[in-house]
């Protein structure tokens, strides 16, 4: 398995990490059931929710790169 970073799609996260569905929903991010989440990347889910990168990276315990 890859490492998971804010390059990864939400896919692929939520395929490595179920539990980060919870950090998902805290943000108000429907991510599990959209179509969009196979090939949409953190980064860009963050920027699309106006969420500061840093701050969903925290939640989902994992890196930037």
């Amino acid at each position: 398995m890859a490492d998971i970073n804010a390059e990864s799609t939400i896919y692929d996260l939520l395929k490595a990490k179920p539990e980060a569905t919870e950090a998902l929903f805290k943000f108000g991010m429907g991510c599990v059931g959209c179509a969009i989440a196979r090939g949409e990347t953190i980064r860009e889910a963050a920027e699309t929710h106006g969420i500061p990168l840093p701050e969903l990276l925290t939640a989902l315990g994992i890196n930037e790169k």
